[in-house]
């Protein structure tokens, strides 16, 4: 699938100045982009709030079940479902205040879905992966760490 949203660079720049990120799909396992991705935004200073209903905790954060459980501020919404997963996922994620943009991950696309986003005036970025722009766009390297 190589249709993306039509965001420019500098607009998705703009986007990683929002710092409260939710990831929906959230993973425990390692090996999984739904693991190693928010991990690498906790490194880069973001606040990541796990939502995965199999877990309780997460890379030492707290889990919840749906978005609008969520408690504290959400600007984003990082979301690591299957395509035909998203509508309840956006539904759910438009009754919390404060969201002002939708991630969906590569791969993943749901034009139904991205439309009630927009009607609500949410931003909708779609089929990117929320690390691989975060490298691409402030030149980051993966490397190891030394403490």
């Amino acid at each position: 699938m190589s249709i993306t949203d039509n965001h420019t660079d500098e607009e998705i720049r703009k986007i990683y100045n929002l710092r409260n990120i939710a990831v929906v799909g959230m993973s425990k396992n390692p090996d999984k982009a739904a693991h190693y991705v928010p991990k690498y935004m906790i490194e880069k200073g973001y606040n990541i709030i796990p939502v995965n209903p199999t877990a309780s905790e997460i890379l030492s954060r707290r889990t919840y079940s749906r978005v609008s459980d969520i408690q504290s501020q959400v600007e984003i919404i990082d979301i690591f479902r299957p395509s035909e997963d998203v509508y309840p996922v956006i539904e759910d994620s438009i009754k919390k205040p404060g969201i002002r943009v939708i991630w969906l991950q590569e791969g993943i696309h749901n034009t139904e879905a991205e439309k009630i986003a927009l009607d609500n005036k949410i931003d909708i970025v779609f089929n990117r992966c929320i690390m691989a722009e975060h490298m691409r766009l402030f030149n980051d390297r993966l490397t190891s760490r030394t403490a």
